[in-house]
């Protein structure tokens, strides 16, 4: 033990304690205090490639607000039917939903216990629920004017992105939220087509895109990590196909942040965690790890 002399008392070793009065000063501290010095105990090693991987999904999510927005732009500009839409979205989706099941051969829906029945009823009363109200969808923000419905589109589709569960385990994330931003904003655009069954058309392939298009996602790359880069990869190809057929630039600019976002920024972290300097040692706060429920009986 390392002992230290003061002037006005003889010879006595200092103590971390409070409840002893001790001849040094408050601010004390003896040539120990350093030895329990750790940095970065809990520091994540990165691999580069992994965090590639894992920003497949912010890409797929990006890459899913602009598909639905290039096509509500194509059934505005009547290029895309609804007839056409509606047919092309229900065939994805059955073979979405084959797919489903298939990735692990049904031992997900054993275990969650629902029935086909169950889904197709639940499909049907939202398909018939929304081609009813289609009407009244139409005509809900006819005294809003079309610029205020554009900035309000823009913005609910932007909390979409932030508020997205994209696995990370923070305050932030909100799938609920994120999932009635993106509905409000499919009907806000939805609005401003030409018949209600465009209204309704739009209205259905946004929760087949950003409902049911993510959960797919989210089983392909927990169990076919392969195939989920394939499909992340031909999807990104898919946007920027349709946003360049409608602006050269928005397509150049949407593959830069794509790119920034699944090689850049994967890179810049990794070179981040090098400079991480977070130090640890006996200034740190107490943490009770004792089980003390037993004190709230």
């Amino acid at each position: 033990m390392v002992c230290a002399q003061v002037e006005t008392s003889p010879r006595r070793c200092w103590q971390k304690v409070l409840y002893e009065r001790q001849p040094f000063p408050d601010n004390y501290v003896d040539q120990r205090f350093l030895e329990e010095l750790r940095k970065n105990i809990h520091a994540r090693q990165y691999q580069y490639w992994n965090v590639v991987f894992e920003s497949g999904v912010v890409v797929q999510q990006l890459c899913s607000v602009c598909v639905f927005v290039v096509t509500w732009w194509y059934m505005d500009a009547g290029v895309l039917s609804p007839q056409g839409l509606f047919g092309a979205a229900l065939l994805t989706s059955l073979l979405g939903y084959i797919l489903f099941d298939a990735i692990d051969a049904g031992v997900g829906r054993q275990e969650s216990g629902r029935t086909r029945w169950a889904d197709l009823k639940s499909t049907l009363v939202f398909t018939a629920f929304t081609y009813g109200f289609s009407p009244v969808l139409k005509t809900l923000t006819e005294s809003i004017s079309t610029d205020t419905i554009y900035a309000m589109s823009a913005f609910m589709l932007l909390g979409h992105l932030i508020f997205f569960n994209y696995g990370a385990n923070a305050a932030i994330v909100s799938s609920t939220l994120s999932l009635n931003m993106a509905i409000f904003a499919s009907v806000c655009l939805a609005s401003r087509l030409p018949r209600s069954l465009h209204t309704f058309v739009m209205v259905t392939f946004a929760m087949q895109i950003f409902a049911l298009w993510p959960m797919l996602q989210k089983k392909l790359k927990a169990q076919t990590p392969y195939c989920y880069v394939g499909v992340t990869v031909l999807f990104a190809l898919l946007a920027l196909v349709g946003l360049a057929s409608v602006s050269s630039v928005g397509a150049v600019l949407f593959a830069s942040l794509l790119l920034s976002i699944s090689c850049l920024c994967p890179y810049c972290l990794i070179r981040l965690q090098l400079l991480k300097d977070n130090i640890h040692g006996p200034w740190d706060e107490a943490e009770i790890k004792e089980d003390l429920s037993r004190f709230l009986m």
